[in-house]
């Protein structure tokens, strides 16, 4: 059953739905409230004033009316800090379940004045800052964990402020429409390839062998680690691979039929997830068979990408 705050939370800020492009802060949806330390400043200043009239003390009403005044120049300045500020999603890179998706939004502030402390949270999610210079943009990152494939929609998060005092708290409620491609977490361990076929004809000179240093690549996980440039990396470069180049006379077929019968969808997922990236780290030519789609034999990033995204969109009730 939903909680009660959480429902009158629902009726105070309904839900939007996602929204597509930029997003405006406008005053409508800007909101604010006290602090903590706001309500304690308010008692504060109301026990200066009841002491001010009692003792009919004329410095004590300077102090009481001055504190009073900073605190409506500070509920402004708070308020203003966030207001006109525009969202725009930015780009999500897709993880494996079990890690956390990183979500890029760019705030632009096209005042002539600096934004300063800027924060971004989400329910599961720890809160983000960002200062934002006059005409100009930063990004902020909501993290979110991950735990079935599939995509993954970042959902409504608030952005807020309590800049300058943290006397108030000025929020907005925000769902842009963004999203991450989830992958099925790879099995664990290295469970053996299918068996190559030969292909007749020559590649070329174009396909992934085993012959010729063709290069090196930005790692990806599961690569083997006897192409991995340890040298490299020893001198202080980011984690390559090596790719090489020749004659590619063989093919793999990664095939939902050759997994064990015993095992569950998800798990014969994480098996050809484990197995597309064998294979794309031994440089062999492979395709994907499932039930419904299949993906040619190929080479690459954006065929190893392709094939993923099907592992993590697959569908057993549509595949029927």
């Amino acid at each position: 059953m939903q909680p009660s705050t959480s429902r009158v939370a629902d009726w105070i800020f309904p839900h939007r739905g996602a929204e597509h492009g930029p997003v405006v802060l406008t005053q409508r949806r800007v909101y604010i409230l006290p602090t903590g330390q706001g309500l304690l400043f308010a008692i504060t200043i109301a026990l200066l004033l009841i002491g001010s009239i009692n003792y009919n003390l004329s410095l004590g009403y300077v102090l009481t009316f001055l504190l009073a005044g900073l605190g409506v120049v500070a509920m402004l300045h708070t308020w203003r800090n966030l207001a006109r500020i525009a969202l725009r999603p930015g780009r999500v890179s897709p993880v494996y379940a079990g890690e956390h998706a990183v979500f890029a939004i760019t705030l632009e502030n096209h005042a002539a004045f600096d934004r300063i402390a800027i924060g971004a949270t989400a329910d599961a999610s720890p809160g983000a800052y960002a200062d934002i210079a006059a005409q100009g943009a930063a990004s902020i990152r909501i993290t979110l964990p991950t735990a079935r494939r599939g995509w993954l929609p970042l959902g409504r998060f608030r952005v807020f402020t309590t800049f300058p005092l943290g006397l108030f708290r000025a929020w907005s409620n925000v769902e842009l429409d963004e999203r991450c491609l989830v992958y099925p977490q790879p099995e664990a361990g290295d469970p053996p390839l299918p068996r190559a076929t030969a292909v007749a004809g020559d590649s070329g000179g174009h396909g992934r062998g085993a012959e010729d240093f063709a290069g090196l690549r930005e790692y990806h996980p599961g690569d083997s680690p006897r192409h991995v440039a340890w040298k490299a990396y020893a001198r202080g470069d980011q984690l390559l691979t090596k790719q090489f180049g020749g004659r590619a006379g063989s093919e793999v077929w990664l095939d939902w039929n050759q997994v064990s019968a015993g095992f569950g969808v998800e798990q014969r997922l994480a098996r050809l997830t484990r197995w597309v990236l064998m294979a794309e780290a031994d440089g062999a030519a492979y395709g994907l068979r499932l039930p419904g789609l299949e993906i040619p034999p190929a080479v690459g990033t954006g065929h190893r990408e392709a094939c993923l995204q099907a592992l993590a969109l697959y569908d057993p009730k549509g595949a029927r």
